[in-house]
């Protein structure tokens, strides 16, 4: 007579927040295949990727031709290739990104599509406290990002998740290196306090683009969202990994409520 749950919508609000919690702790097992396809009921399966097209192709795009790019994300692209590559995705097309494209027309498209998201990547009922947290420091400033970030709906924190990833790695090749034949690799300056300058206003915004007063910021929201961004980049690794801890706690928890659910998750792992 057990249950049969393979949806978030067959449980109750409670139980669905601490299932989407623990999606967080196999970030090392998600599987880059997966794109955000139709829309589908999310499974509970912890392993599942959802992470939008578009996104995964840029990200992967700069990853493999543009990480030595001096001033990605700055200098200025073709408007008229960004809007073809936009329209493109936005009809569906499977757009595949190779070395003929301009890696400069390619950060611009992913700099527009987190701009231009319905919803901020960061929800915007969560803006006020991510900013909160500027005034933090050190371990009780990551334990209230890491638990904020526990809110975010699953599609966004795997997206979140991935964009990190990406932020890290061309921050990683900001500097100047050498190669094994002593030729000098050059680095594409775009450190992590430029890229969390770039990249914090379209993740974190108080209001929706076009929206009266969207475009208007105080010099200390300004500030708090790139030192949010710089916290998160730096530590995204840590910040996504859910503790073994927190795990037996929220275990123990729909033990007393959804023992069902609990057989579950242990027969799906």
């Amino acid at each position: 007579g057990a249950m049969s749950v393979d949806s978030i919508t067959d449980l109750s609000d409670n139980t669905s927040k601490l299932l989407e919690a623990l999606q967080l702790s196999h970030p090392h097992e998600l599987d880059p295949g997966r794109s955000l396809g139709k829309k589908k009921m999310l499974s509970l399966n912890p392993i599942t990727w959802q992470v939008p097209r578009i996104v995964e192709r840029c990200c992967k795009h700069i990853e493999t031709h543009g990480l030595q790019t001096v001033g990605i994300f700055r200098v200025g692209s073709s408007k008229k290739r960004v809007q073809q590559l936009r329209e493109e995705f936005d009809r569906g097309l499977d757009v595949f990104l190779d070395e003929h494209q301009s890696v400069h027309d390619v950060a611009a498209l992913l700099k527009e599509f987190l701009r231009d998201m319905p919803d901020s990547l960061i929800p915007r009922e969560l803006y006020a406290a991510f900013l909160s947290t500027a005034s933090m420091e050190g371990p009780a400033q990551r334990a209230a990002l890491q638990l904020l970030l526990f809110l975010l709906p699953p599609c966004h924190s795997d997206t979140l998740h991935r964009l990190l990833r990406f932020l890290s790695e061309v921050a990683r090749h900001a500097e100047s290196s050498w190669g094994p034949d002593g030729q000098e690799i050059p680095g594409n300056k775009m450190t992590v306090s430029n890229l969390a300058t770039i990249f914090g206003p379209n993740i974190l915004q108080k209001e929706k683009p076009g929206e009266k007063d969207a475009g208007a910021m105080n010099f200390e929201d300004s500030a708090a969202i790139i030192l949010v961004l710089q916290r998160l980049i730096e530590h995204y690794q840590t910040l996504f990994m859910v503790s073994a801890e927190m795990q037996r706690d929220i275990l123990r928890r729909l033990f007393q409520t959804d023992p069902d659910v609990i057989d579950y998750l242990l027969r799906r792992k």
